[in-house]
C-alpha cells in the first residue's frame, strides 16, 4: 500500500504513537509485541504479519522516534527489540573528559547504528516506509518545535522544493529527535542548496509540548489543507469512535521521584536539571489527557484523582472524535507492585540511561501488557 493510498483510502484509520524515555522504549516495545501478536492473530497473515500493515499513520518522539520509524519501515516488534538490547549499551557511550561539559555521551556511535538500521540514503520521501510517519524534534535555532512527516502533499514535501524536507535522510532525522539535551550532542541538518542553503540545530523533540506526539499527530491527520501541489484540496480524515483508532504507548511515569523533597534543596542546580523534565512529563499528560477529552477512551490509566481515567467521559465533544487506547506504567512503588513488578526497585528503571535495567523495564513492559492490553480493545477495528 502506497503512502498515497494511505492517506486517500477510504475506511477506518489506525494510528499509533509512541513517547519518548531513552532506554525505557523496551517497556514500550514489550506492549507492542502483545498488541503485534492480538492483531497478528485477527488477520491470520502469521508471521508476515507487521504493524505496518495495520496502522496508517506512525509518530514517535525521542525514542519513540526509532520505534516508529522501524515499524514504518516493516520491521517486526521483536527486531526493534533486537536493535535495543544489542545495541543498547552502544548507544549510550560515555563522551571523553572535557567533551562531557558539552553532553555525557557521544554521538557517533548511535548514528552509525542508526544508519545500519535504516539505510544511510534512505530518505523520509522514500518508498520503503509503508505509513505516514511523524518524527517530532525541536529546531533550536528557530527555537520551535518541528512536527515533520513524509506526507507527499505538505507543503515543505513539494518535490520542486530545493529544501524539500522528503529529501533529507532518515536516520538523520531519527537521530535529530532523540538528541537529549545533556545527554548528547545536538543534530545539524542542511536543508537546500548553495547559495539558498541553511542549516538549522536540531535536539530532542521531548523538550516540545510533543514528547507524547498523540494529539499532535491527530491534528495533522484531520486538519483540511491546501497545498497548490496536491491534485486537490486535501481533507483531513473523518473522525468518529468508528472512523479513526488512536493508540498511545508510554514509556513510563515517576510521580514521586522527588518525594522528600525539602525548600533548601531547590537550588539553581537543582532547578536546572529539574525543570525540563518537570515541562516533559506536564505535556505528555496534556497530550494524554486531550486524547481522553476528544476520545472514546477504552483503555488507560487513572490520570489523577480530580478527573480519574475518563472512561466513558463526555468530554467536549459528542460524539467523540476516535477511539482511544492508553498504555503505559507508573514507576513507583505502587504502580510496580499493582502489576506484579513489586520486586523491581522504581530507582533502578527511571532513568532515560539505564541500560543495566533493560532486563527490569522488559518485565515491567510484559506485565503491562498482560494486565492491560486486551483484544477487545481493538474490536472496532478489525485487522482482518
Amino acid at each position: 500500500m502506497t503512502i498515497q493510498s494511505r492517506i486517500t483510502g477510504g475506511g477506518p484509520k489506525k494510528l499509533l504513537a509512541i513517547d519518548g524515555g531513552g532506554i525505557r522504549g523496551v517497556l514500550s516495545l514489550e506492549v507492542l509485541k502483545k498488541i503485534e501478536r492480538l492483531l497478528k492473530e485477527q488477520s491470520g497473515r502469521g508471521d508476515a504479519f507487521r504493524l505496518s500493515d495495520y496502522f496508517d499513520y506512525i509518530s514517535g518522539t525521542s525514542t519513540g522516534g526509532i520505534i516508529a520509524a522501524g515499524l514504518s519501515i516493516g520491521m517486526s516488534v521483536d527486531e526493534i527489540m533486537d536493535f535495543y538490547v544489542e545495541a543498547g549499551a552502544q548507544m549510550f557511550v560515555k563522551a571523553r573528559l572535557l567533551e562531557r561539559l558539552r553532553s555525557k555521551f557521544q554521538d557517533e556511535p548511535l548514528a552509525r547504528m542508526l544508519k545500519e538500521v535504516f539505510g544511510a540514503h534512505t530518505t523520509l520521501g522514500s518508498d520503503s516506509i509503508r505509513t505516514l510517519l511523524l518524527l517530532v524534534m525541536r529546531n533550536a535555532t528557530t527555537d520551535s518545535p518541528w512536527p515533520i512527516s513524509n506526507n507527499p502533499y505538505a507543503k515543505y514535501n513539494e518535490r520542486t522544493r530545493l529544501d524539500c524536507n522528503l529529501d533529507l535522510p532518515l536516520w538523520q532525522l531519527v537521530r535529530a529527535s532523540t538528541a537529549a539535551p545533556t545527554y548528547f550532542p545536538p543534530e545539524v541538518i542542511v536543508l537546500g542548496k548553495k547559495p539558498n542553503m541553511m542549516e538549522f540545530i536540531f535536539v530532542d523533540g521531548g523538550v516540545t509540548m510533543y514528547n507524547n506526539p498523540a494529539f499532535q499527530m491527530f491534528l495533522m491527520a484531520t486538519v483540511d489543507r491546501y497545498w497548490p501541489h496536491a491534485p486537490e484540496r486535501q481533507r483531513g480524515w473523518p473522525t468518529g469512535d468508528d472512523k479513526m483508532l488512536i493508540v498511545s504507548v508510554g514509556t513510563g511515569t515517576s510521580p514521586d521521584v522527588r518525594a522528600g523533597l525539602e525548600p533548601e534543596d531547590m537550588n539553581l542546580l537543582f532547578n536546572a536539571a529539574s525543570i525540563p523534565s518537570a515541562l516533559m512529563f506536564a505535556a505528555l499528560n496534556e497530550q494524554d489527557f486531550l486524547c481522553r477529552a476528544f476520545g472514546d477512551c477504552l483503555a488507560g490509566d487513572p490520570l489523577d484523582r480530580e478527573v480519574f481515567d475518563m472512561k466513558g467521559s463526555i468530554g467536549p465533544t459528542s460524539p467523540k472524535l476516535f477511539t482511544y487506547l492508553r498504555y503505559n506504567a507508573e514507576l513507583t512503588s505502587s504502580g510496580l507492585t499493582a502489576i506484579g513488578c513489586g520486586n523491581i526497585l522504581p530507582d533502578s528503571v527511571r532513568k532515560l540511561d539505564a541500560v543495566d535495567a533493560i532486563p527490569a523495564l522488559r518485565e515491567v513492559g510484559q506485565a503491562v501488557a498482560e494486565t492491560k492490553v486486551e483484544a477487545g480493545h481493538f474490536g472496532r477495528f478489525s485487522a482482518v
